[in-house]
């Protein structure tokens, strides 16, 4: 099979990489507007499926031509593109998956349904770490309840070695990680769907082999979760994990109006504020060192006949052997074996659907213990 991979930075390194070394994929197009930043891929891999392509991703007849030829598709560029490089997709009758983390983009996505059955793909947003992965062993884990009541997710990209002054450091887009941080959180609450602010509901925590944490109200990572659980559980909440004070050191610049969007006069030049507080995270914030993954899914509800809370807990790690980030492997791995699902055929059903009600769930864990991406299992009563 051949796929196409659209973004050459991080993450399109981690998808590229990884069907490179899929013995079932023949070939990986790797393309880029910088058509030097693809062909780095390219040769950082340094296998001969892979190949570099120069592509603007905003022109609709460029990204169709080079789909066609191509099994899947994955986006790897910021998520404002998405929905139309779905829409190319549809076009060229390719299997499309992306990255997400924006709610609306999404929802945009899915309404593409009938016209992707129509084309005979699929369309599945939402592919990376959380959203996408975590989606996918929610549904795995719901499996094993005869009555689910609560859902808990706890995710978070830390630096192993943290620095002032945000304890964190960039290992996805910054425009994704505002995102994250000022939109509001989609819930399950009470049995019903509800909509949270970002940054609050703090809370702390000892993450199992690790340490002391803390998590917050994010946006974004329970995706379309809500809707495919409602009236199965009364509570479903995901919160981003950090170092405990992060929280509070973002929230002052959210409070201050450095996430703002709207541009603002400052002399005789007019600044997104939002731009500029992008900008200076990329300056000042540290990229690329040895980073971790840390994800904590908890269920309770009943399982033979017993009330049970069963917990899934992940430490993925900077791999020095393959350079790769932990980021990377548990964002990428997962949009790449997604990739390879639809262009095997191994989605049944075609059009735009949320990958939790049309992924095989057994096989896409043991394609991520394939991985070394292990989910360490546990099991307690619960009297609650």
């Amino acid at each position: 099979m051949k796929i196409l991979v659209l973004g050459a930075g991080r993450m399109g390194l981690g998808a590229a990489y990884d069907l490179a070394h899929s013995d079932d994929v023949e070939a990986v197009t790797v393309a880029d507007i910088d058509s030097g930043r693809a062909q780095s891929v390219a040769a950082t891999i340094a296998r001969d499926k892979v190949s570099a392509a120069q592509i603007d991703v905003e022109s609709e007849r460029e990204v169709i031509e080079l789909m066609r030829g191509h099994d899947s598709a994955i986006s790897c560029v910021t998520y404002f593109h998405n929905l139309h490089l779905a829409r190319a997709a549809i076009e060229a009758r390719v299997n499309f998956c992306d990255l997400g983390g924006n709610n609306s983009v999404v929802d945009a996505e899915l309404a593409l349904d009938e016209e992707a059955r129509a084309a005979g793909i699929n369309i599945i947003p939402d592919c990376g770490l959380a959203p996408g992965m975590v989606s996918v062993l929610v549904a795995h884990g719901a499996e094993r309840f005869d009555e689910l009541d609560e859902v808990h997710i706890r995710v978070g990209g830390l630096p192993q070695t943290p620095r002032p002054p945000l304890n964190y450091q960039m290992v996805f887009s910054v425009e994704g990680l505002i995102n994250e941080y000022v939109e509001r959180a989609r819930i399950i609450r009470g049995g019903q769907i509800v909509e949270v602010d970002s940054m609050t509901e703090i809370e702390s925590f000892d993450f199992p082999s690790f340490g002391t944490v803390e998590a917050f109200q994010t946006s974004g990572g329970t995706s379309t979760l809500p809707e495919t659980f409602m009236g199965r559980l009364r509570e479903l909440d995901y919160k981003t994990i950090r170092y405990p004070g992060h929280c509070a050191q973002f929230k002052l610049l959210i409070d201050l109006g450095l996430a703002g969007s709207e541009e603002i006069e400052i002399g005789n030049a007019r600044v997104s504020p939002r731009r500029l507080l992008g900008e200076m995270i990329v300056r000042h914030l540290p990229a690329d060192e040895p980073d971790l993954v840390l994800i904590l899914v908890e269920f309770r509800g009943i399982s033979e006949s017993k009330r049970q809370t069963l917990r899934y807990h992940i430490i993925d790690r900077f791999d020095p052997k393959t350079g790769l980030s932990a980021m990377m492997r548990t964002t990428a791995f997962p949009a790449s074996i997604i990739a390879q699902m639809m262009a095997r055929g191994e989605i049944k059903e075609r059009g735009a659907i949320p990958q939790e009600r049309c992924i095989p769930l057994d096989s896409f864990v043991e394609e991520l213990a394939k991985r070394n991406i292990k989910i360490v299992t546990d099991t307690s009563p619960d009297s609650a």
